[in-house]
């Protein structure tokens, strides 16, 4: 087992208060991500959900409480593999895409932030999921806060990973969205894709080789144009109103490194949320459920905890 110290501060609850339980957190040695992945391959039920605007490609892995994971900006679902891993022997883990455009019949241009928490709860009521808790990485952690505002009886805690309830676009940020929207093809094609990664997450990512490789084909994949149509969702969007509204516990998870969901878009979420924990990660960019996965599985298990929630027949 390896021993996880997080610095003092690291770790609070909502208004500042300590929350020592998650100082110390240890955590097994880390399975491979190549055997990840082949479990993953052999284990998890794939299928598709029509939720009435787009084809949903989802998977079901693992047995007991459902624990569903919504990826960020320019990720897929398989980016939870590793985490997921550490955590399907006491969780039903179910990761789903969201819409791209293209095979999957999404209409991008019609589409608003509270489609993409309809969808969620299209996939669940096709499961027959009746509560479940709740995993959203960056863009990912804005519908998680959206849904535990809108059914408050139905998710039972969240864990927003680099999350944030309102994050304005740079200039720069802004312009290229406007103009990918229309962009064809994948990201990888982007000339001069490199200059999108932080140079913190890139550092970070040095001791980590095959994550980094998983993670740039992961959003290399991808659409252009989905990936500019989720930014500029993000100009639309304040969630700040909502946050005490949220009673349920949730658990922010940081990177010290995290430039790309800087600080000031964490205290909204400390300020506002009544029930709210933080753990900061050493070492950490923005990615953690690629380079700190075990540690990550860890923290949300102890979280969670066992709560009675079971995945419908």
């Amino acid at each position: 087992m390896n021993a996880h110290t997080l610095e003092n501060g690291a770790c609070r609850a909502g208004n500042g208060r300590p929350a020592d339980e998650f100082l110390r957190i240890e955590t097994p040695p880390a399975m491979p991500l190549s055997a990840a992945l082949a479990a993953w391959e052999r284990e998890a039920v794939r299928d598709v959900c029509d939720t009435g605007r787009y084809r949903m490609p989802y998977f079901v892995w693992g047995t007991g409480p459902p624990l569903i994971f919504i990826h960020g900006l320019a990720d897929r679902s398989k980016a939870f593999v590793a985490a997921m891993a550490a955590l399907r022997r006491e969780f039903t883990c179910i990761g789903y895409d969201l819409p791209a455009g293209g095979p999957d019949g999404a209409r991008l241009g019609a589409y608003r932030h509270h489609h993409l928490v309809e969808d969620l709860f299209a996939v669940l009521d096709r499961l027959r999921v009746r509560q479940a808790h709740l995993y959203g990485s960056s863009f990912g952690s804005t519908i998680v806060l959206a849904a535990l505002h809108a059914r408050s009886g139905w998710a039972t805690r969240g864990v927003l990973q680099g999350g944030f309830a309102h994050r304005p676009l740079t200039h720069r940020e802004r312009i290229l969205c406007q103009f990918a929207r229309y962009w064809p093809g994948p990201l990888k094609t982007l000339p001069l894709r490199a200059r999108l990664d932080h140079p913190s997450d890139v550092r970070v990512f040095r001791e980590s080789p095959d994550e980094f490789r998983f993670h740039r084909d992961n959003s290399g994949d991808l659409p252009k144009a989905a990936v500019a149509r989720r930014g500029l969702m993000t100009l639309e969007m304040d969630l700040r109103p909502q946050l005490p509204d949220i009673r349920q516990p949730v658990l922010m998870i940081c990177g010290d490194c995290d430039t790309v969901v800087p600080a000031a878009c964490e205290q909204p979420l400390l300020e506002g949320l009544p029930h709210v924990a933080r753990v900061e990660l050493p070492t950490c960019g923005h990615y953690p459920h690629y380079t700190h996965a075990p540690l990550v599985a860890e923290v949300v298990r102890q979280f969670l905890g066992a709560p009675a929630c079971r995945v419908g027949a």
